[in-house]
């Protein structure tokens, strides 16, 4: 008998088929996630706008150069190293100057003074910034809307604009670097002043490092150094010699000065050869009163004697009395007079001596 297996027949599929379900409110949905992402997308550049300060009220400053390479839109301008303001647009004028208007917040504004100067700057090494730089910040505020000019324009022009670029001068540094590396090897030269000099200062050396020493290299030769050492030398002896008279007349001015004192005190001093002439002359006066007082008393009996004739014999006895009183008064003068001279120290004699 015949096995064979008999095909299975695959299992018979249901007449109704499989259908997914619709999601309900599609449409709302995607409606609402379109809404949100463009109120997101608004917000977005709302808020993007916001923090470049486009809402913000601002103050225009137009800045009036001859160039406008390196300055773009939106650049920001500095005070000090904040940023105060950006440039909004940049414009060719008609009379071929290029305006570039910047647009500052109010609320930075106030930094912003009459006579302010706007700084257009280009580093070696980086690009382009605008810096404001207040000259006074008690001038006025800079009016809106303000054109600031290049620096040597118009007169009464209310800010000003100055350009700096560094690469500029790069031209110049060169010229003036090579011209100083040519004076350099011009002096680092065998032939050149500077090498004369040098081996000037080589011989100085030279001499200096010898016997003579310093001297000897101030002077040119040892010679001449020996000759100054001598000079000096015999300066040094007869600088002692100076000292030694100096001394020796220091002592005669003190013997005389000792001399003096002792005949100040002599002649002066107490009991001196003044006090003494004192003494005499007022001696010498007593005397001479004396005299004048006999010789009145001579008048007198004269007198009377013209008077009285008869009286002969008594006047003359009273005029030999009186001649005696005369006599002795003028013998008192004469011991006096030759006393004083004894004493007196400066007497002359007067006495001839014969051989």
């Amino acid at each position: 008998m015949d096995q064979t297996p008999t095909p299975t027949s695959p299992p018979a599929t249901s007449a109704e088929t499989t259908t997914t379900l619709p999601v309900r409110h599609l449409e709302f949905k995607v409606a609402l996630l379109l809404a949100l992402t463009l109120v997101l997308s608004v917000s977005f550049v709302a808020y993007v706008l916001y923090a470049r300060g486009v809402f913000e009220s601002t103050q225009k400053v137009v800045l009036v150069t001859d160039s406008s390479d390196g300055v773009s839109v939106g650049m920001q301008v500095t005070f000090r190293g904040f940023s105060i303001g950006r440039v909004r647009s940049i414009a060719l004028g008609g009379d071929a100057t290029v305006r570039i208007e910047v647009a500052v917040p109010k609320k930075d504004a106030r930094w912003l003074r009459v006579a302010n100067v706007f700084i257009i700057e280009r580093a070696l090494v980086g690009g382009v910034g605008i810096r404001a730089a207040a000259v006074q910040l008690d001038n006025p505020l800079l009016p809106d809307g303000a054109e600031c000019i290049p620096q040597g324009g118009l007169s009464g022009a209310i800010c000003t604009v100055l350009r700096g670029d560094g690469s500029e001068d790069i031209p110049r540094l060169v010229t003036n670097l090579k011209d100083l590396l040519n004076n350099l090897q011009g002096l680092t030269a065998a032939d050149s002043s500077l090498g004369a000099s040098l081996a000037n200062v080589r011989v100085a050396t030279d001499r200096i490092a010898g016997q003579g020493g310093l001297l000897a290299g101030a002077l040119g030769s040892e010679e001449n150094a020996k000759k100054v050492v001598a000079a000096l030398d015999r300066s040094n002896k007869l600088l002692d010699s100076l000292t030694a008279a100096s001394a020796r007349l220091d002592q005669v001015f003190a013997k005389a000065d000792q001399a003096l004192v002792k005949a100040d005190q002599r002649v002066f001093g107490r009991e001196g050869v003044m006090d003494e002439t004192q003494r005499a002359v007022a001696q010498l006066n007593a005397v001479l009163g004396d005299a004048r007082e006999s010789l009145k008393r001579a008048d007198a009996v004269l007198a009377d004697a013209q008077k009285i004739s008869a009286n002969a014999k008594g006047a003359t006895d009273d005029l030999a009395g009186l001649r005696a009183e005369v006599d002795a008064s003028l013998r008192k003068v004469g011991a006096l007079i030759d006393e004083i001279n004894r004493k007196w120290p400066f007497k002359r004699e007067t006495e001839m001596r014969l051989p």
